[in-house]
């Protein structure tokens, strides 16, 4: 199962976010210990960095970018993905750019905080709460 996850999903568990952490925190594990298979965009990394180094410093965004790369695969922000991203005319850009990311990679889910920012006739999209009640449901 392929995955994807938004940046606000992995700002959750690495700002520590009360009311989201523990779905988010157990997906990247999920992820992390290849129950599935997570995925992150290219520009989800620097998006990080720069929030992370402001808060916690360069050598803590350094170690951030590090367990990033080991625990998610990366889709390449190409200029076809920026294309399609300018073309759909989407309120947010950078939504846009990992909705196109995801669908480039052939993920089954977006996992995401802001659901109503995506389409949702090409790829599922939900908060990681709904995505586990969803998997608990087919396992139960």
């Amino acid at each position: 199962m392929k995955i994807f996850f938004d940046t606000n999903i992995l700002l959750d568990v690495l700002l520590n976010r009360p009311q989201h952490f523990d779905a988010s925190a157990k997906l990247w594990t999920a992820a992390e210990s290849s129950q599935v298979q997570g995925y992150i965009s290219a520009i989800s990394f620097n998006n990080i960095y720069y929030i992370v180094n402001k808060l916690a410093g360069i050598k803590t965004a350094q170690k951030v970018l590090t367990t990033l790369r080991n625990s998610f695969k990366t889709v390449d922000c190409t200029a076809q993905i920026v294309n399609q991203a300018i073309d759909a005319n989407m309120k947010d850009f950078e939504d846009a750019i990992q909705y196109y990311s995801a669908l480039h990679a052939k993920c089954n889910y977006l996992l995401t905080r802001n659901i109503k920012h995506f389409p949702l006739e090409s790829i599922v999209v939900q908060t990681p709460e709904q995505f586990l009640a969803a998997i608990d449901d087919l396992i139960h």
